[in-house]
Order: C-alpha cells, then structure tokens, then sequence
C-alpha cells in the first residue's frame, strides 16, 4: 500500500473505530474522497479494498461502502505488541498502569511458566487503550529476572515488549489460547462494559524459540472494539507442510492445545 493508501485508509480507520462513523452508516463516496485527498480514485479504492478485507466495510459492486464493525482486527502476525498493532492500524495506543510487583507465582500463571508454587514473579496490570477509549485489560506474570527489569521502566510510556527488547530479552515466540469470558465486576468497571459481559480473553505464553517461556499473560479485550484475525495460506512449493509448532521446552504443559496458534 502506498502512502496515498495507507493515508486514507488509516483516516476512515479512526473515525470507523471512534465512533464518527457509525455502524450502517454510508462512507463518503469515492468522489469526496478524492476531492478530498486530491488523488485518483485508485488510491482511493485500494483504501476500501483494505478497510473490506479487514471486516470494517461491507458494500461494492456498484453498491456505495457502509460501516459493518467498529472492532479493529488484529492479526496473529502483530499478536505479541498491542501498541505496534494499534499504531499499524491507525489508532492510537495508550495505558494506564495500575500495578507492578514482585509476589510469589501462583495457580495458572505457575503451571505454565513450568515454576514451582511461591517462586518470585513480577506482575504487571495494565489498562490498554484505543484512542483513549479502554479497549484490553493485560494482566502480565514475567519470570523474575526478567520482570525486575521493569522497576526501572515506566510502563505508561510505551510497549513493555519494545522496552525488553531493547535490553536483550528474547520475545521472538508466542502462544495464544483466544476464548470468551463473562467480565468480572472490577474488570467490568474498567472495561466500561456491564458485569458479565462477554469478554475475548487470549492467553498467552512468550521467550525465547528455543528456551522456556518468560511472559505468561491473560489479556480480555472488548469485543466491540477489538476482533482476531487469522490469514492461511497455500504454497504450491514442493517440500513444504504443515507442523505442529511444538511446545516450549518447559517442564509445565502449555495452554490447551486447543485453539491455539503460535509465532516463529
């Protein structure tokens, strides 16, 4: 996509998301946008293409674009850095930290970091937002050598991720578990939904490819306003197949098998 493209299509994108335009609303015609953004309508029509193949558009063929979803699509490839997401996406990313500490490691988190019960951890608890609006509530256990890192950080400034990164911590490998869950009432209250709302929650697991994992994290995401995407794909190349990813080299079983999807 050119910059043209990616210029209109990140524009609609914002007011898509932030509620300017609304859904079943019509998108302005091809026309106003190219008086608009003082382009041909090929730019202009590869914007659109963008917007229908990620579920925020529905019309064509003659029939004018109106607005099917406000929910931003993630796609798996972008999985591991909310904030690169969101920024890919046109939106803006922001947080709102409401917990760092360092406490002993217990139920779920334990089992899958494959860590003994009362093992120190550093937890984090974030707020995640889209253009300011709460949109994901990131609960993040790291492996203490790892988590200790971020007493020196501020976690409002940007993406953890990016931040660890910088200071040699290996990422580069996810595991997602994606289900849906009622929202707690304190969940509710910050999500700004009603309790037991439905909530997408993704659980994850992240390090190294070839070490244990040093992120456990359980993410729940408003579904109005954020939806997963997966993209297959078929090679024609002789001596490709698919195979299973294979676990982290870890003494604790992974995350349920099912539904899960993992990044190289």
């Amino acid at each position: 996509m050119t910059a043209a493209h990616a210029a209109i299509a990140e524009d609609l994108r914002r007011r898509i998301v932030g509620g300017e335009l609304a859904v079943g609303a019509a998108l302005p015609s091809e026309a106003t946008l190219c008086r608009t953004w003082g382009t041909s309508r090929g730019p202009v029509r590869q914007a659109l293409a963008a917007l229908r193949a990620e579920g925020l558009i529905g019309g064509g063929q003659g029939r004018p674009p109106v607005v099917r979803a406000r929910a931003a699509a993630q796609p798996l490839e972008t999985f591991l850095s909310f904030s690169r997401w969101a920024e890919a996406a046109g939106l803006r990313p922001g947080q709102r930290t409401l917990e760092v500490a360092r406490r002993a490691v217990r139920g779920e988190a334990a089992d899958a970091l494959g860590l003994d019960a009362g093992v120190p951890v550093v937890e984090v608890l974030r707020l995640r937002l889209l253009d300011g609006v709460p949109a994901m509530l990131e609960r993040a256990t790291f492996v203490e050598p790892v988590g200790r890192l971020l007493f020196d950080a501020d976690p409002d400034a940007g993406s953890i991720y990016a931040y660890l990164t910088e200071r040699g911590v290996d990422l580069s490998r996810g595991r997602h578990t994606i289900d849906a869950v009622a929202a707690e009432p304190g969940d509710a209250d910050l999500l700004g939904v009603a309790p037991g709302a439905p909530l997408l929650r993704e659980r994850r697991l992240a390090g190294p490819a070839d070490a244990a994992p040093v992120e456990y994290s359980d993410d729940r995401y408003r579904p109005d306003l954020v939806t997963f995407t997966i993209e297959n794909s078929q090679s024609p190349a002789p001596g490709l197949a698919r195979t299973p990813a294979g676990p982290f080299p870890s003494p604790a079983p992974l995350l349920s098998p099912s539904a899960t999807a993992a990044k190289g």
